[in-house]
């Protein structure tokens, strides 16, 4: 399934993918548009490749077929370009929360000197609520101020493209709202807007954060869905919850999975 077209520097596109381990087919027939500065959830349940499909987006995986293409240039590994942000929030532990978001900033600006550097840092880190904790450690850290340092750390690499993987789904409850409303906010303040991969399993989340929705479907992974988020920014989650048409769409993406899972069932 093909995609609207985009415009700008940061656009992202996908045409052709697919991708195996050994015989196993992962992903098949993905052709996917995201347009420069966008907010898109990729939305599906487990194995029907999201994951892998953002890896391959950050380069950390080659296609088995089909090309990817970001801001007009191939993808043919990771780059600075492309900042990641995992579900395990991936920092350096044997650095300090101020020096992990540092290190970030060496790389966007690699003649910076040392003082400017970490000037930068804790720039990033007040972004974030995380100010005070510059000199800790990870492990010194809650979950949810170990996810903020991460988001930090991948927005002063200054990305165009901004890749997250379930990067609030091990959390509670009250710290997935909170850095849900982070995220939004800090992209939304973007000169320019970065453009947003968001992978979840979680319809509600999608809504809440995303412009569009790209719906999986497994075996092998492929786009069944797409559907544009009509709800007008800024999205309070009482408001949506009491919306009619919220409820409408949030049935509709549903009855596609469901539809899709019990479509690809095991007769056996």
């Amino acid at each position: 399934m093909s995609t609207r077209g985009g415009h700008g520097g940061n656009d992202l596109q996908v045409n052709g993918l697919a991708f195996a381990y050994g015989e196993q087919l992962i992903l098949q027939g993905i052709d996917l548009t995201v347009a420069g500065g966008e907010f898109v959830a990729l939305l599906g349940p487990s194995g029907s490749g999201k994951s892998t499909l953002l890896r391959l987006l950050a380069g950390l995986e080659k296609p088995a077929r089909g090309r990817i293409s970001a801001g007009g240039h191939e993808v043919a590994g990771p780059g600075p370009d492309r900042a990641v942000v995992f579900q395990n929030y991936s920092l350096f532990p044997w650095m300090t929360v101020g020096d992990n978001v540092a290190e970030a900033v060496a790389k966007a600006h690699p003649k910076l000197d040392r003082a400017e550097r970490r000037r930068r840092a804790w720039e990033q880190l007040d972004r974030v609520g995380l100010g005070e904790a510059a000199a800790r450690h990870p492990f010194e850290l809650s979950g949810g101020m170990q996810q903020r340092a991460a988001i930090a750390r991948a927005l002063a690499l200054e990305s165009p493209f901004l890749l997250m993987d379930e990067p609030f789904g091990a959390l509670d409850p009250v710290n997935r709202a909170r850095l849900q409303d982070l995220l939004v906010e800090v992209w939304e303040r973007g000169q320019p807007r970065r453009t947003v991969i968001f992978v979840t399993h979680d319809v509600d989340e999608a809504l809440l954060l995303a412009d569009r929705v790209v719906v999986m479907g497994a075996s092998p992974g492929r786009i069944i869905a797409e559907h544009t988020v009509p709800f007008p920014r800024p999205r309070r989650r009482a408001a949506l919850l009491g919306d009619d048409s919220f409820h409408a769409l949030r049935e509709r993406i549903t009855d596609a999975l469901d539809a899709d899972t019990l479509a690809h069932l095991d007769p056996a």
